[in-house]
């Protein structure tokens, strides 16, 4: 807090605002305390310094300004939003102002008004006021300090720059201030200048000084420059830096500390310059020092053996979870059988022949391959025996005799996971679209149609026959004569259980999960993995019941108790559902406050989707918006950050807090809540909500003065009715709580003044959606679902041209989708009967890249085409089906028998089957007509056959 220089003054008998005369000397000494006591957090003695001013000197600005500061502080921000806090925040405000017109050439009372706009997170006002003071003291350090934290937490990158320069400029001698400008130079994408001050900072230390010894900071310090250097770049010589970096890592070797981070920054750099028999040593170096489980080192090693490219390097090294370089495109047959010999179990290395000095070292053959065997060195690591089956062919018999061996080990040790950790090797090719080999890539085969078909599902699935069938007779494995306790059957039964889900064959998987109930009734993960098989077989209220009868077996197991509460949940038990979850959350009655509290974004999505299944819109509005929320709170912690990791040489992790707080917008649970709220608010302007009497007016059709002053009558009688309320609880509940100590103890939750949502109803829902729809494709380009509510809300708003590039985008993601199938004929339809024409530029560009997207068809040739393909395509997805039957009814193209044929024909073999599919095929079969009738029960039949736990189709 920047405080002003105020001494006495013989002329200052009534030295008021805004007159440039200091106070006396007694007042200018309380004044100091103000400042000194609101630093430490101590309000209460603050406030009554600054009472004391006001006393005598009752327009003050400056005192003003700090007292409602204090008091604003004492109201709890913005996270606090009792009646009590709001008034308190108001007075403040009211003062701050006050103070502000009393003195407005004070730089305290402008500093003043900024910090009170940071404290409602009102960024852009807050940045406003401080530049304002630096007007009037252009060298106050904590101003400026204050306004680098905004800057950059806004994103305000060459203002960060340009500010810590500033502060730079007033102190050179900070080590601070010179890590904090050249860190800015660096996010403004400059480097080199970012190299340059950090040379002129290390120019400035005397020799011996602590940066140029081994230790944390100077470590830290040390290894960032290296990740600024690899940034470098030239033109035509984009590894020049790369060059550098790997130099400046051995001129820094013996200031490290952090030695791992060394070895992979080193790892990196000797890839993308391809020299690789150096990186094999180094990837050698890092699994000695304990990195054999981290797959990422793998694929460095698997690039430095097969000597890939750059760009696959640089792919691989990006590659989460368990992906290496086998799992990220095909092996060549020569590529396969470097890393078979590199990964393969065998015996000859076991003897250490090939090892020296506790290290092995390459031998190579005529035609350079590697010798150097992980299993014979590291024959504990559990990765590396994982790794080496995704290597080997699913059709060779030597993956058939691999995964037997490895299935077998994990059945004996009874591990529940092994059916998820198999499922991961469902790999199928997929081409990019362009030709060339290397743009081919692997993706998982997640859909029941494709994994059988996937051969490592099939060997699978005879391997655990066999053990199941010989188990049961001889207790011992094929071709084995060693015995084995009765777990393993069960364990074997528990993964043929867990094939049936994945293929989608829910009947034959309760069957054989049921025996493993009767077996070991006490068995947690057998009642979990019946409660799937029941909910994707359709039967959801069962699944509950299951997945809950699992749970009493274990009420300290909090993972089973919170799979209950969201299966509880889907099937619309809400009050079961908190209930369960009370359990492990602490609560005065209410665990939804609580786990608001605690920012349980999963609960909150799932109570949100259950209160949109019941059609209670504007109480599911209310809780995907708590979810965004939770996301903003996320976005708002790196504030504190900012100075911390400076002052602390965090550099490297605050590069990655940075960039990673740019992506948060991206991530799957905002970007489900965010979709949900589109799709709501596209709902309720489809079918707009009447409003009964007895609920809040339309505010749609008031003026802005009605609306404002009907919301406040609602309010005010929402208050009032949640008073009685809260006051009628509290007698109920006098008689559980009857100490002074619980009382204590119980934490006081605001009221939510809007827990239906009626409030967000009443919003422009074109305004709302546009808002969400814009940050998803922003932030999350690569969905599909991003641009297809893109399009979704521009048709709506009659932007064509945005609905036309959302369609583009679409095609780019998924050619074969059938949201854009749906679209693109909705387009067509759309554009047919648009009476208005735009501006010329705008039809022609709509008519040149539509008829792409037509494939230069006709719009009755389009769906004749997809008709054809999905008619002679068996595993055309029943989604795609449902479309194009729709598609053909309105556009009046071939027989509404043709149309249903597309469905019925299918059998249900094809991808994109579920329940709701089905239903949704189900509802298209009764809009066609009354002559369904027939068609409808055939379709209902074969849905019954494949789930035969659905209920109420």
């Amino acid at each position: 807090m920047s405080s002003n220089k105020s001494g006495s003054s013989d002329n200052a008998n009534n030295p008021q605002s805004g007159q440039g005369r200091p106070l006396p000397k007694k007042e200018a000494d309380l004044f100091k305390n103000v400042v000194k006591f609101y630093e430490s957090k101590q309000y209460k003695k603050g406030l009554k310094n600054a009472e004391t001013i006001l006393k005598r000197f009752p327009n003050h600005g400056e005192t003003l300004c700090m007292k409602g500061l204090i008091i604003n502080s004492l109201g709890g921000g913005d996270r606090q939003k009792d009646e009590a806090a709001l008034d308190r925040r108001q007075e403040a405000i009211d003062l701050v102002k006050r103070g502000l017109m009393m003195d407005m050439r004070s730089h305290v009372c402008w500093h003043v008004y900024g910090l009170l706009y940071r404290s409602t997170r009102d960024y852009p006002e807050a940045i406003k006021a401080y530049k304002q003071a630096l007007r009037i003291d252009p060298e106050n350090l904590q101003i400026l300090r204050d306004l680098s934290l905004l800057q950059i937490q806004m994103r305000d990158l060459m203002g960060f720059r340009e500010t810590r320069l500033k502060i730079l400029t007033l102190r050179p001698n900070s080590k601070v201030h010179w890590l904090s400008y050249a860190l800015g130079v660096h996010v403004c994408g400059d480097p080199e200048g970012a190299i340059g001050v950090l040379d002129s900072y290390v120019g400035t230390l005397e020799e011996g000084s602590t940066e140029f010894c081994r230790g944390f900071e100077s470590s830290e310090l040390a290894l960032y420059k290296n990740r600024v250097l690899s940034e470098i770049r030239e033109v035509g010589n984009e590894l020049v830096g790369v060059k550098k970096a790997l130099e400046h890592l051995e001129e820094i070797r013996d200031v490290v500390v952090d030695r791992t981070g060394w070895l992979q920054a080193k790892l990196s750099y000797q890839l993308q310059l391809g020299m690789f028999c150096e990186a094999r040593d180094t990837c050698f170096l890092l699994f000695q020092r304990g990195c054999t489980e981290d797959h990422r080192v793998h694929g460095a090693y698997m690039c430095a053996l097969v000597n890939c490219d750059r760009d696959t390097c640089v792919q691989v090294q990006k590659l989460r979870g368990t992906g290496t370089l086998a799992t990220l495109r095909p092996l060549t047959d020569t590529e396969r059988k470097i890393l078979i010999d590199a990964y393969e179990d065998s015996a000859k290395d076991c003897d250490g022949s090939h090892i020296q000095n506790g290290a092995p070292y390459d031998v190579h053959d005529g035609e350079g391959a590697t010798k150097k065997n992980l299993a014979a060195r590291f024959p504990r690591s559990a990765a590396i025996k994982r790794i080496y089956l995704t290597l080997l062919s699913p059709s060779s018999e030597q993956f058939r005799t691999s995964i037997d061996k490895y299935c077998q080990r994990q059945l004996i040790k009874g591990v529940p996971s092994l059916g998820s950790d198999l499922s991961a090797m469902y790999l199928v090719e997929k081409s990019n679209g362009n030709v060339g080999y290397d743009r081919i890539h692997y993706v998982l085969a997640t859909d029941p149609a494709d994994v059988k078909l996937h051969p490592v599902y099939q060997q699978l699935v005879q391997l655990t026959d066999s053990y199941i069938h010989s188990l049961s007779s001889q207790n011992t494995f094929p071709n084995d004569s060693t015995e084995h306790p009765p777990s393993t059957l069960l364990w074997a039964w528990y993964l043929r259980s867990i094939l049936h889900e994945q293929a989608a064959e829910y009947a034959n998987g309760i069957t054989l999960i049921n025996k493993c109930i009767e077996h070991t009734p006490t068995g947690v993960d057998f009642y979990e993995l019946k409660a799937r098989l029941l909910e994707a077989g359709g039967d959801i209220q069962q699944a509950a019941d299951v997945v809950d009868a699992g749970r009493d077996l274990d009420h300290q197991d909090r993972y089973i108790n919170n799979q209950t509460t969201k299966t509880l949940l889907r099937a619309g038990r809400e009050e079961d559902a908190k209930k369960r979850i009370a359990m492990f959350a602490i609560h005065e009655g209410d665990p939804e406050q609580n786990l608001y509290d605690m920012q349980c974004t999963w609960f909150e999505l799932e109570l949100a989707d259950s209160c949109r299944r019941k059609g209670q819109l504007g109480r599911s509005l209310r809780k995907y918006m708590s979810v965004v929320k939770h996301y903003e709170d996320y976005h708002e912690d790196q504030f504190d950050f900012h100075a911390y990791c400076i002052r602390k040489v965090t550099l490297r992790t605050y590069c990655e807090l940075l960039k990673f707080e740019d992506e948060i917008w991206g991530l799957p649970f905002y970007g489900h809540a965010a979709e949900e709220i589109v799709k709501i608010y596209l709902h309720i302007l489809d079918t707009p909500i009447q409003s009964n009497d007895d609920d809040e007016p339309d505010y749609s059709k008031m003026t802005s003065a009605e609306r404002k002053k009907a919301k406040n009558i609602a309010r005010k009688k929402k208050k009032s009715q949640e008073k009685s309320d809260i006051n009628g609880c509290k007698k109920s509940e006098d008689s559980s709580k009857p100490t002074d100590d619980n009382r204590k103890k119980g934490k006081r939750h605001p009221v939510n003044e809007d827990p239906n949502g009626l409030e967000l109803i009443a919003l422009d829902p074109t305004t709302e959606a546009k808002k969400f729809a814009a940050i998803l494709v922003r932030h999350a380009p690569k969905n599909i679902s991003s641009w297809a509510l893109q399009y979704d809300v521009s048709i709506r708003r009659g932007k064509m041209l945005m609905a036309l590039q959302a369609l583009c985008k679409i095609k780019h993601i998924d050619g074969n989708s059938h949201q854009l199938f749906a679209r693109t004929v909705d387009f067509s339809l759309k554009l047919a009967s648009t009476a208005t024409k735009g501006h010329p530029t705008s039809e022609m560009v709509i008519s040149t890249e539509f008829s792409k997207l037509l494939n230069n068809q006709s719009l009755e040739g389009y769906i004749q085409s997809a008709f054809k393909t999905v008619k002679a395509v068996p595993m055309s997805s029943l989604p795609l089906r449902v479309e194009v039957a729709k598609a053909m009814v309105s556009a009046h193209i071939g027989t509404s028998d043709d149309a249903l044929s597309l469905i019925l024909d299918s059998e249900l073999v094809g991808r994109g089957v579920t329940v709701n599919s089905c239903r949704e095929a189900l509802q298209f079969i009764e809009s066609v007509g009354p002559d369904s009738a027939g068609l409808k029960e055939q379709w209902k039949m074969l849905v019954t056959a494949k789930f035969p736990f659905v209920k109420d189709l």
